[in-house]
């Protein structure tokens, strides 16, 4: 039948290629057929295994190997539902464990103090035998020897208890006083000097003990010579084992002179007054001493010449230094167990003071390291200052931690007199008026002047806005003395009359917790400070205005010295444990080509290399 629908014969061919694939499947990629083995037509399909029409071993029950893969016998069915041969299963009747709760054994919660543990515990490990925590009643009530129980009455270690007969057996008895009648022999009268029964066989062992092989009598008591001498043997430091070590290869020179001598030949400088030549502010580090293995507490210059510095360190040692030859240690003083607080040399500079918190005061030989003598009451000494006078160098003061500053007698060793006002520990001590008073600063915050050898202040100075003043150092012109605030300030006093001067304020600087020593210049224009953060800080002792801002170290400048005889040396002390000398900067040499013996003949000098 047709439509009437004319047709050309480019849309005939599309409509007869829609009606054949009209999705366009035929062009899809076509998939793998999976590989299927057809059989061959010559095999024949057998549905039952291949066995055997007779039994040739009579089995009559199944028994295969692991690796059998067919049997050849057919099996009744009753032998194959038999159970498994082989070894019984422990774990599987569990009528076998009915006191246990688990794999490993029986497990039940519970609680109990250690005082009751620790009793149990050693009950069984001494005596055999604890009671059994165990809930279960049909449990045994003690665990262990039931025997040794019974025979304790069931008690712990802590409730057992001797019974007065026991205690009666082991109480050690006298022997009898004797009979008045009898002067000799047995049955002597004793009376209260009876002895005790048992000392007669012990002293007989005792005998036969020393009557036997002399020879090994003898080794015994050099073992115990021995462990006496090693158990007697003092700590390293304490009273008697002072040591000293030199450094150098020799102890003098061609002419026979120590370092003690100054090295005039190559800083002919040392002859001249000081503070005679003004002074410039460093700014180059040209050398650095090292040796502390901790932090360096104090330093102190060897007086009038100033060719050597000491240093105490909190590694408990002190080192004596050279600055000018060769720059190295001539000698190390070990002495103290703890930390060295402070140092002082004598006038000459033969003798040296040092304390520390061991509780001890020692007098050093500088020259030979000996230690002359000890000091010490019991207390911490946190300052030492011999007395300035010629004729009084036997004598010294001591800034104490019970708030006293003692007054020692070198000659005799004993305290003459005790300054007792402060309400703090005493933290310095210095010497004015042409050494009549002194001035000492305290943790009270206080300031207090005393004569010399009088218990009395003479001059108390507090203010409210106060703090403690932990460093003082005297002005070259021993007009002034400056005091290190720890309110981030230095304050300057006069030494006749006592008063502050409020024209002079030096600030700027960060030194709260810190005793930052103060510092000045030889000719006194210029005054320095360390400070927590590493820096050095120099004012203008007219002005007071911040000159210069020196970083020296990594850690807090605790103590800093001028160099007496020089132009701009200052020697810089730090927590980091480095000690480093400053010279100010020279303009027409090198610092590099300049060694450590010829750069103190620079500062020698007429004129002025230093800007």
């Amino acid at each position: 039948m047709s439509l009437g629908l004319n047709y050309s014969s480019d849309e005939e061919e599309i409509i007869k290629t829609v009606s054949k694939d009209a999705f366009g499947l035929s062009s899809l990629p076509q998939a793998k057929k999976l590989r299927v083995e057809e059989p061959s037509v010559a095999a024949n399909a057998d549905a039952a295994p291949y066995v055997l029409s007779e039994d040739p071993l009579n089995l009559k029950t199944l028994v295969t190997r692991p690796t059998d893969t067919q049997m050849n016998v057919n099996i009744p069915y009753e032998e194959m539902v038999l159970p498994i041969q082989g070894p019984e299963n422990p774990f599987a009747d569990r009528n076998r464990f009915l006191n246990q709760n688990a794999l490993a054994g029986h497990v039940e919660e519970q609680s109990m103090s250690d005082h009751a543990f620790r009793a149990q515990h050693l009950t069984h490990s001494i005596l055999g035998y604890s009671a059994n925590p165990s809930l279960d009643p049909n449990a045994p009530a003690i665990v262990g020897s039931l025997e040794a129980a019974e025979a304790n009455r069931f008690a712990t270690l802590d409730t057992l208890r001797a019974t007065r007969s026991q205690k009666r057996e082991l109480k050690r008895k006298r022997t009898q006083k004797g009979d008045l009648d009898v002067v000799d022999g047995d049955g002597s009268y004793v009376g209260p000097w009876a002895g005790w029964k048992g000392e007669d066989q012990q002293q007989e062992f005792l005998a036969g003990v020393e009557a036997g092989d002399e020879d090994d009598a003898e080794e015994s008591e050099d073992e115990e010579a021995q462990v006496s001498l090693k158990k007697a043997k003092p700590k390293k430091g304490a009273s008697g084992q002072e040591t000293s070590t030199f450094h150098g290869k020799s102890m003098t020179d061609y002419q026979g002179r120590t370092y003690m001598s100054a090295p005039v030949a190559e800083a002919p400088n040392l002859l001249q007054e000081a503070g005679s030549q003004d002074c410039f502010i460093p700014k180059v580090c040209i050398h650095t001493w090292t040796g502390h293995t901790q932090g360096v507490s104090v330093i102190r210059t060897f007086p009038k010449t100033g060719h050597m510095f000491m240093s105490g360190s909190m590694d408990t040692k002190i080192k004596l230094w050279d600055i000018y030859t060769h720059g190295n240690c001539l000698r190390t003083f070990h002495g103290h167990t703890k930390a060295v607080k402070d140092i002082c040399f004598s006038n000459d500079g033969r003798q040296f003071l040092s304390c520390a918190y061991d509780r001890t005061m020692k007098l050093w030989d500088t020259e030979t390291g000996q230690c002359i003598k000890r000091f010490g009451n019991g207390k911490i000494p946190y300052v030492v200052r011999f007395h300035p006078d010629a004729d009084k160098q036997h004598i010294f003061l001591a800034g104490m931690s019970d708030k006293k500053i003692i007054q020692y007698d070198m000659n005799s060793g004993e305290i003459t007199q005790e300054y007792d006002q402060h309400l703090g520990p005493v933290n310095t001590i210095t010497f004015v008026d042409e050494n009549r008073r002194f001035v000492t600063t305290s943790d009270d915050k206080t300031i207090r002047a005393w004569d010399f050898d009088i218990p009395v202040v003479i001059k108390y100075i507090a203010e409210p806005h106060m703090h403690s003043m932990p460093a003082v150092t005297l002005h070259p012109s021993n007009k002034y003395f400056a005091a290190q605030s720890l309110d981030n300030q230095i304050l300057v006093y006069s030494t006749d009359n006592f008063r502050q001067n409020r024209k002079k304020r030096f600030a700027g600087h960060s030194v709260a917790g810190y005793a930052c020593q103060v510092g000045f210049s030889p000719d006194g224009k210029w005054i320095s400070s360390g400070d927590g953060e590493g820096n050095v800080v120099f004012w203008d002792w007219k002005t007071g205005r911040i000159k210069s801002r020196l970083k020296a170290h990594n850690k807090v400048v605790i103590a800093h010295e001028w160099l007496p005889h020089e132009t701009s040396k200052v020697i810089t002390a730090s927590w980091d444990g480095l000690i480093k000398l400053w010279v100010g900067t020279i303009q027409k040499l090198s610092l590099s080509n300049i060694p450590l013996t010829s750069w103190s003949l620079i500062s020698g000098l007429s004129t002025p290399l230093y800007a």
